[in-house]
Protein backbone atom coordinates (compact mmCIF):
# COMPACT_ATOMS: atom_id res chain seq x y z
CA UNK A 1 0.00 0.00 0.00
CA UNK A 2 1.10 3.33 -0.42
CA UNK A 3 1.15 5.97 1.87
CA UNK A 4 -0.84 9.18 1.27
CA UNK A 5 1.82 11.37 1.22
CA UNK A 6 4.14 9.00 -1.03
CA UNK A 7 1.03 9.53 -3.75
CA UNK A 8 -0.85 12.73 -5.71
CA UNK A 9 -3.14 13.20 -8.20
CA UNK A 10 -4.75 15.88 -9.72
CA UNK A 11 -7.39 16.33 -12.43
CA UNK A 12 -4.99 15.10 -15.44
CA UNK A 13 -2.50 12.63 -13.77
CA UNK A 14 -1.53 10.54 -10.79
CA UNK A 15 1.95 10.01 -9.07
CA UNK A 16 3.63 8.05 -6.94
CA UNK A 17 7.56 7.13 -5.90
CA UNK A 18 8.44 3.50 -5.54
CA UNK A 19 11.82 2.15 -5.64
CA UNK A 20 13.68 4.84 -6.04
CA UNK A 21 11.32 5.96 -9.57
CA UNK A 22 8.60 8.34 -10.09
CA UNK A 23 5.62 6.58 -11.75
CA UNK A 24 3.50 9.01 -13.66
CA UNK A 25 0.02 8.22 -15.00
CA UNK A 26 -2.05 10.73 -17.18
CA UNK A 27 -6.29 10.00 -16.75
CA UNK A 28 -7.98 8.39 -19.22
CA UNK A 29 -9.35 11.10 -22.13
CA UNK A 30 -6.73 13.32 -20.67
CA UNK A 31 -5.72 16.32 -23.46
CA UNK A 32 -2.48 18.14 -23.45
CA UNK A 33 -3.03 21.42 -23.98
CA UNK A 34 -0.95 24.29 -22.17
CA UNK A 35 -2.67 24.66 -18.95
CA UNK A 36 -2.63 21.00 -18.40
CA UNK A 37 1.19 20.69 -18.94
CA UNK A 38 1.81 23.82 -16.73
CA UNK A 39 -0.27 21.96 -14.06
CA UNK A 40 1.14 18.89 -14.13
CA UNK A 41 4.18 19.73 -14.43
CA UNK A 42 4.28 22.13 -11.65
CA UNK A 43 2.61 19.65 -9.21
CA UNK A 44 5.26 16.91 -10.26
CA UNK A 45 8.19 19.04 -9.32
CA UNK A 46 6.24 20.27 -6.33
CA UNK A 47 5.67 16.81 -5.13
CA UNK A 48 8.96 15.61 -5.91
CA UNK A 49 10.33 18.20 -3.34
CA UNK A 50 13.81 18.74 -5.36
CA UNK A 51 14.51 15.08 -5.78
CA UNK A 52 15.38 14.45 -9.04
CA UNK A 53 14.09 11.16 -10.64
CA UNK A 54 13.89 8.49 -13.23
CA UNK A 55 10.69 8.96 -14.28
CA UNK A 56 7.71 6.15 -15.74
CA UNK A 57 5.50 8.21 -17.61
CA UNK A 58 2.43 6.64 -18.74
CA UNK A 59 0.61 8.33 -21.76
CA UNK A 60 -1.99 5.48 -22.39
CA UNK A 61 -4.41 8.17 -21.26
CA UNK A 62 -3.81 11.06 -23.60
CA UNK A 63 -6.17 11.25 -26.56
CA UNK A 64 -4.91 14.34 -28.04
CA UNK A 65 -2.12 17.33 -27.84
CA UNK A 66 -1.55 20.65 -28.42
CA UNK A 67 1.30 22.15 -29.43
CA UNK A 68 1.63 24.56 -26.63
CA UNK A 69 1.22 21.96 -24.46
CA UNK A 70 4.08 19.79 -26.49
CA UNK A 71 6.63 22.67 -26.77
CA UNK A 72 6.14 23.16 -22.49
CA UNK A 73 6.81 19.96 -21.57
CA UNK A 74 10.01 19.84 -24.49
CA UNK A 75 10.99 22.83 -22.26
CA UNK A 76 9.99 22.43 -18.60
CA UNK A 77 9.02 18.69 -18.84
CA UNK A 78 12.42 17.47 -18.03
CA UNK A 79 13.35 19.67 -14.53
CA UNK A 80 14.21 17.52 -12.08
CA UNK A 81 14.17 14.09 -14.17
CA UNK A 82 17.12 11.81 -14.66
CA UNK A 83 15.61 9.76 -17.93
CA UNK A 84 12.09 9.20 -19.21
CA UNK A 85 10.14 5.82 -19.58
CA UNK A 86 7.31 6.82 -22.05
CA UNK A 87 4.29 3.73 -21.80
CA UNK A 88 2.16 3.79 -24.66
CA UNK A 89 -0.13 1.71 -26.45
CA UNK A 90 -1.87 2.96 -29.37
CA UNK A 91 -0.02 2.80 -32.98
CA UNK A 92 -1.13 6.29 -32.91
CA UNK A 93 0.32 7.43 -29.48
CA UNK A 94 3.26 5.69 -30.91
CA UNK A 95 3.86 7.28 -33.64
CA UNK A 96 3.29 11.11 -31.74
CA UNK A 97 5.73 9.98 -29.29
CA UNK A 98 8.27 9.14 -31.78
CA UNK A 99 7.42 12.52 -33.68
CA UNK A 100 7.72 14.38 -29.76
CA UNK A 101 10.78 12.92 -29.60
CA UNK A 102 12.11 13.73 -32.84
CA UNK A 103 10.84 17.20 -32.96
CA UNK A 104 11.05 18.20 -29.11
CA UNK A 105 14.58 16.69 -28.73
CA UNK A 106 13.55 16.31 -24.71
CA UNK A 107 16.81 17.28 -22.59
CA UNK A 108 17.00 13.69 -20.70
CA UNK A 109 17.40 10.35 -21.93
CA UNK A 110 14.11 9.61 -23.02
CA UNK A 111 12.40 6.01 -24.65
CA UNK A 112 8.95 4.74 -25.82
CA UNK A 113 7.72 1.02 -24.18
CA UNK A 114 4.49 -0.46 -24.81
CA UNK A 115 5.58 -2.75 -21.50
CA UNK A 116 5.99 -1.16 -18.14
CA UNK A 117 8.35 -3.94 -17.33
CA UNK A 118 10.86 -3.02 -20.53
CA UNK A 119 10.84 1.19 -19.30
CA UNK A 120 11.32 0.11 -15.65
CA UNK A 121 14.83 -2.17 -16.82
CA UNK A 122 15.53 0.98 -18.72
CA UNK A 123 14.97 3.62 -15.60
CA UNK A 124 16.78 1.31 -13.20
CA UNK A 125 19.73 2.19 -15.06
CA UNK A 126 19.65 5.99 -13.79
CA UNK A 127 18.74 5.35 -10.27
Amino acid sequence: MIAAHDFYENDYARFWIADGILFFLYKPDTIIDLKVAQCVVTDRIHFQNERSYPVLCDIRGVISTEKAGRDYLAQSGSILTQAVGLIVHEKVLLTISNFYLQVSKPSVPTQIFTKEDDALVYLKQFI
